[in-house]
């Protein structure tokens, strides 16, 4: 786990962008961060939240690169034009989101493009943040080629559909066929503490392979060192978590 390498061989690792084929055909811009060496390795697509496909995400592949997973992270706000994180965050808040579809179209083909290369094992597994736990949840029930998912605080896989997000992703849980971790903190509310109670509730009704943990004293973005929500002790627990959880589901 964490400060787990040895350090006569420390891992080295390659990052930069590459186009892949999105949703509909579209060539979107994806940033990937990969170990170095020949592997295989195991991949995990990594799915932004809504303040954008920002630097806090281009570090967060990385750190996935440097425990041995190729990481590749999707600009799901691509087909939105450039500028900084912020101002293209703005655009999508301001037209409400992107669509489920989309965004399934997309993580769809960073997953193909992670199978595809040479150093793949052909496991693949997926996380996201905010919006994009939710997103990450809804991928793994609707696309059954992840080996495991993350949700981080996911918002809204608890809530009322819409035009663009029309069926809430708690309601796709019978679908679900990768094993499930999550993370929340007690203090947020999207999701709520009740929220989670809720989806837990329905993973156990379906029978499905997961596990939740939940943190005192944290609230929503509790892993954002580059924001007040930071909360050292719970975050590097949590990441703790996660590479246990990548590790048993997509190393062995």
């Amino acid at each position: 786990m964490w400060n787990s390498f040895n350090t006569a061989s420390p891992q080295g690792m390659t990052a930069g962008p590459v186009k892949i084929a999105g949703a509909n055909g579209d060539q979107v811009t994806a940033y990937v961060a990969q170990p170095t060496g020949n592997g295989p390795f195991p991949g995990v697509v990594v799915i932004h939240h809504l303040p954008g496909w920002d630097e806090f995400y281009q570090e967060f592949s990385r750190r996935l690169a440097n425990h041995g997973y190729v990481a590749i992270c999707p600009d799901l706000y691509s087909r939105v034009g450039n500028g900084t994180p912020d101002e293209i965050a703005t655009k999508v808040r301001a037209e409400g989101g992107v669509p489920d579809d989309q965004v399934l179209g997309d993580a769809r083909g960073a997953m193909q493009w992670l199978k595809s290369q040479p150093n793949a094992s052909g496991k693949v597994g997926i996380i996201g943040s905010c919006s994009g736990g939710r997103h990450a949840y809804m991928v793994a029930c609707r696309e059954p080629g992840f080996n495991a998912v993350v949700d981080l605080w996911g918002g809204g896989v608890v809530q009322e559909p819409n035009p663009k997000q029309p069926v809430a992703p708690i309601d796709m849980t019978k679908d679900l066929q990768a094993p499930l971790l999550g993370l929340f903190g007690n203090d947020d509310q999207r999701p709520s503490p009740a929220d989670v109670n809720k989806h837990e509730e329905e993973l156990k009704k379906q029978g499905k392979k997961y596990e939740f943990h939940r943190y005192d004293g944290a609230g929503h973005g509790f892993f954002y060192y580059d924001r007040a929500a930071y909360r050292q002790e719970q975050a590097m627990d949590g990441w703790g978590k996660v590479f246990t959880f990548f590790d048993a589901n997509l190393k062995k």
